[in-house]
């Protein structure tokens, strides 16, 4: 690591909805906020196509323009946005220290966490070429553009069981696909499930092949216990089988759960460290939405600028 030492108030790692949102607050509070984008600026909605459930934008927007958006925002409000990867940090030490890229050291009196989380995939090759075209890890945000169609969707959580439930509302049958003899969903989420009548229920089954050259148009399913291979007609393909945290950097600095959710003092952003406050996803496993991201980036910025006026910087 090199000797490349930059002091900063605020430092906000991380750039959807939550980082931008925490940017705008802290630096119209003139905490001349340092936002490191990441991996993937602009977070997971630069994946997701069109954004329809977001207030204040009657038409629907793209999730990569809107991010756009939001990031035009906060560089117009003053913020010091970069690009750049959080590698390691040291929060044991005041003040804070945050690597990027391995080699530059930053040195901040108040750190917001808004890494995100990362939806968890099958790993099959149509499944990403297909992935908005189709293919989504949010029934909340794409169910609406498959009403009156049939879709499929995999896992066998409460996550999934809600999501098969809230696209039995919109679509023609829902076609769900349980890799066990059994769901790991609680039981009032299960009987929800088993007892809505356009819910089809598929057991021991992996799922190949997602079919179609330009959309979805199909999946290729496969019973584990028989070996038959069948191909079933939809438009839609959600998959559901969780959310990882980006929050590995993370480890053994600060408090989390035991999926790596960083844990916050309800109602706060405020993480077990004083001074280190966490937005977004990246302590959200309820809701997931970028509404409730960006809402809780306004905390984190709030919560930042309280501590540091109490510290008196």
């Amino acid at each position: 690591m090199s000797n490349d030492i930059e002091k900063v108030s605020c430092l906000i790692i991380g750039s959807g909805p939550a980082g931008y949102t925490a940017a705008i607050y802290a630096s119209r509070a003139n905490l001349h906020p340092v936002l490191y984008q990441g991996i993937q600026p602009g977070g997971q909605l630069t994946i997701t196509t069109e954004v329809e459930n977001y207030p204040g934008y009657p038409e629907g927007i793209q999730g990569p323009e809107m991010m756009v958006d939001f990031e035009k925002q906060a560089k117009r409000m003053g913020a010091d946005i970069r690009f750049g990867l959080a590698t390691q940090v040291d929060f044991t030490t005041r003040p804070f220290k945050v690597w990027i890229d391995e080699e530059k050291e930053m040195h901040a009196d108040a750190v917001i966490i808004a890494t995100g989380a990362s939806a968890k995939w099958l790993g099959l090759e149509s499944e990403q070429r297909l992935n908005g075209f189709g293919v989504s890890a949010c029934a909340v945000c794409d169910g609406f553009f498959f009403r009156g169609k049939e879709v499929a969707i995999v896992g066998a959580g409460d996550t999934a069981a809600e999501e098969a439930h809230y696209l039995s509302k919109l679509c023609t049958t829902v076609h769900m696909f349980i890799r066990k003899d059994k769901m790991r969903a609680s039981k009032i989420m299960q009987d929800r499930v088993m007892n809505t009548p356009n819910i089809k229920i598929y057991w021991n089954t992996e799922t190949d092949e997602i079919l179609g050259e330009k959309k979805v148009e199909a999946v290729r399913i496969r019973n584990t216990v028989s070996n038959e291979t069948t191909d079933i007609p939809i438009s839609g393909f959600f998959v559901a089988i969780g959310h990882q945290p980006n929050s590995d950097i993370f480890k053994g600095q600060i408090d989390m759960d035991e999926t790596g959710y960083i844990k916050t003092v309800p109602g706060t952003s405020r993480t077990a460290v004083d001074g280190v406050f966490a937005c977004g996803d990246v302590q959200d496993k309820n809701y997931r939405q970028a509404v409730t991201a960006a809402g809780s980036g306004c905390m984190a910025a709030i919560d930042s600028e309280r501590y540091l006026a109490a510290q008196g910087h």
